[in-house]
C-alpha cells in the first residue's frame, strides 16, 4: 500500500521592512504604554509600598501565564534590593503551597485581566489567612480588584501585538511596575551599595565590595623582602623565589623602607650599570604605593592602575610589612 505523500507547508516569506517597521511600532507602543503607566499611579502605589514596607513576613508574588513569568522576576528582584520576597504559583497554592503563605505577609496578585480562574479560587483562602492583598491588574472593576486591599493599575491602551492578543504592552507594564515597587522600597530602607553586595556575593558587584586585602594578599613567607644592605644578587633570588615581580626593602623591625622590581631591574639595565657591587637600598625605589589589611581589594586595584604599577605592599598602622599582592593575585579573585 502506498504511503500518501504528506503536504508540505508553504515557507513563509520574509519581508524585513516590514519586520523592522513592526519592530519600531512595538517599541513605540510599549513607550506610551509606560509613560501612560506613569499618569496611573498615585495613592495605591505608595499604600502598597508601604503596606510591603511594613510587613513582618515577605511579599508573596502570585501570576498566571506570562503574568507569572513577570511575577518570578519582580520577585526576584525585591528579594535582592532588601524586600524578602518570594513567588507562588496560584495553581500550586490550590494544592498546598498556600502553607507557604502566612498571616504576616503581602500577596502581590498580578493579572492583565483581574479575571484568571487559579487565582480567583484561592482569594477567599488568602482572605482568611489575614494577608494585605495588593493586586497589580488592568481592570479595575474586575474580580480580584474587587477583592484586594489595594489595587495599582497596570492598565495599558493597547498590546503592541497587531492583532491585540498576545500580552506584549501589558507585560511591560507590569515589569516597570515592579521595578518601581522594588526601587521606591530599597530607597525607604536605606538600602546601600554594600547591601546589594551581600545578596550577590557571586557577582561582579559583589567581589568588588565583600572582597578585602586581606583576602587576596601573600602573607608570611610568600611575601618577598630583604633588608636594605642586602646584595643585589642575594635580593634577585629573594625576588625569582616569591615570584612577584617585586620585592620589599624593610628595615629589621619590618617597616617598609622602600620596593624594587622587574620594571626597575629593566631600566638599571638599560643604564649598562655593573649592579653585582651594589645593595638593595642604593637601587630600592623609596616610599613606594602601600596599602592597608583591611582596604577594599578593589582600592588596591584602583592604586595599581592610577599609578600604572602592578605590585603594592601591604603594611599595618605602624607601616610594617604584612603582606603583598599584584595584579594577577586580583585577576585570580576576578577583582578585575
Amino acid at each position: 500500500m502506498d504511503t500518501p505523500a504528506r503536504s508540505v507547508p508553504p515557507k513563509p516569506s520574509f519581508d524585513a521592512p516590514r519586520a523592522l517597521r513592526l519592530a519600531h511600532e512595538t517599541f513605540d507602543i510599549e513607550a506610551r504604554a509606560l509613560l501612560g503607566l506613569k499618569t496611573r499611579q498615585g495613592d495605591s502605589f505608595t499604600r502598597a509600598v508601604e503596606a510591603m514596607l511594613g510587613c513582618s513576613g515577605r511579599v508573596v508574588v502570585m501570576g498566571m501565564g506570562k503574568s507569572g513569568h513577570v511575577g518570578r522576576k519582580i520577585a526576584a528582584t525585591l528579594a535582592s534590593t532588601g524586600t524578602p520576597a518570594m513567588f507562588v504559583h496560584p495553581a500550586e497554592a490550590s494544592h498546598g503551597d498556600l502553607g507557604m503563605v502566612t498571616p504576616g505577609d503581602v500577596v502581590l496578585a498580578i493579572s492583565n485581566s483581574g479575571e484568571v480562574d487559579e487565582l480567583a479560587a484561592i482569594l477567599p483562602a488568602l482572605k482568611r489567612v489575614g494577608v494585605t492583598l495588593v493586586a497589580m491588574t488592568g481592570r479595575a472593576e474586575s474580580t480580584l480588584a474587587q477583592h484586594a486591599d489595594i489595587v495599582i493599575s497596570s492598565a495599558v491602551d493597547q498590546e503592541a501585538c497587531p492583532m491585540n492578543l498576545a500580552p506584549t504592552a501589558s507585560t511591560t507594564a507590569q515589569m516597570a511596575l515592579g521595578d518601581a515597587l522594588a526601587v521606591a522600597l530599597l530607597d525607604a530602607r536605606g538600602f546601600r551599595e554594600e547591601d546589594f553586595a551581600r545578596s550577590h556575593p557571586g557577582g561582579s558587584l559583589g567581589r568588588k565590595l565583600l572582597t578585602h586585602v586581606h583576602d587576596v594578599m601573600r602573607s608570611g613567607d610568600a611575601v618577598p623582602s630583604v633588608g636594605p644592605d642586602t646584595p643585589f644578587i642575594e635580593m634577585m633570588r629573594e625576588m625569582t623565589k616569591k615570584g612577584l615581580g617585586a620585592t620589599a626593602i624593610a628595615d629589621a623591625q619590618g617597616r617598609v623602607l622602600g620596593i624594587f622590581t622587574d620594571g626597575d631591574l629593566r631600566r638599571l639595565l638599560e643604564q649598562g650599570l655593573d649592579l653585582r657591587g651594589l645593595t638593595a637600598r642604593q637601587v630600592m625605589h623609596p616610599n613606594p604605593r602601600l596599602v592597608h589589611a583591611d582596604a577594599l581589594a578593589v582600592d588596591a586595584a584602583d592604586v595599581m592602575e592610577q599609578y600604572r604599577i602592578t605590585s603594592v605592599l601591604v603594611v599595618d598602622a605602624e607601616r610594617v610589612l604584612i603582606g603583598a599582592l599584584n595584579s594577577n593575585d586580583l585577576m585570580r579573585a576576578k577583582v578585575i
